[in-house]
């Protein structure tokens, strides 16, 4: 198993990806930590603000700390941030977008590349482009049925909702009915009200009810 494959069966195998952003790097590692605390492995730091890079960096240095720690990078946008970002250290990309750019550099130095797609023309395009696993994005958009109205179009393409996915049985088991191989939660777990008020241990609790959620329907 490659690490592009082996990256893929990481984020299955845990169900749900956290993805988050924030200026203090103090808070960003404290974050990490309260995912981590919960049992992810697997987390995706958003390039959201010019402090992006330099608190990713400061991210890709806790994996020597937190053993088995894997940081993905999203909102890659053009080829430039994926350069900048896999020169930092990003063990994988994501972009909320599918572009030939990017998908060139991740190709040409073989990283893992998840676009984001909400038509079926846009999961045909990556699929041409050797993605496995695509976004679909805005999942709150498009919703369940969307997926359940593609995957049998595209048999070889694992599919991952961010965006409005919620941490309730109700929502997060729509999903998964619906064929998705795992979702994305961003401000709904790392909400805006943790980080005011430096809550990570709700952090903590949140995560490990959406991991509860993810066994639940596994069982």
């Amino acid at each position: 198993m490659d690490n592009q494959e082996n990256f893929i069966a990481q984020v299955k195998e845990q169900g749900i990806l956290p993805l988050f952003y924030h200026n203090d790097p103090v808070v960003c590692v404290e974050v990490v930590k309260a995912l981590y605390k919960a049992g992810v492995r697997v987390i995706e730091f958003t390039n959201r603000g010019e402090a992006a890079l330099d608190n990713f960096r400061v991210l890709a240095a806790l994996k020597s700390e937190l053993e088995g720690l894997v940081i993905a990078v999203g909102t890659i946008r053009t080829a430039e941030q994926a350069r900048r970002f896999i020169d930092a250290g990003a063990d994988f990309l994501i972009s909320p977008v599918f572009d030939a750019d990017v998908a060139d550099i991740a190709y040409i130095n073989k990283v893992l590349w998840i676009p984001g797609c909400m038509t079926p023309t846009e999961v045909h395009e990556a699929g041409k482009a050797g993605c496995r696993l695509v976004k679909v994005f805005p999942g709150n958009v498009v919703g369940p049925a969307f997926v359940s109205g593609v995957r049998e179009l595209f048999p070889e393409i694992e599919f991952m909702p961010t965006g409005g996915v919620e941490i309730e049985k109700e929502n997060m088991f729509a999903w998964f009915n619906a064929g998705v191989c795992a979702v994305g939660l961003g401000s709904k777990l790392v909400t805006k009200a943790i980080l005011e008020n430096r809550e990570y241990f709700r952090i903590t609790d949140l995560t490990e009810k959406a991991l509860d959620l993810v066994k639940q329907y596994r069982e």
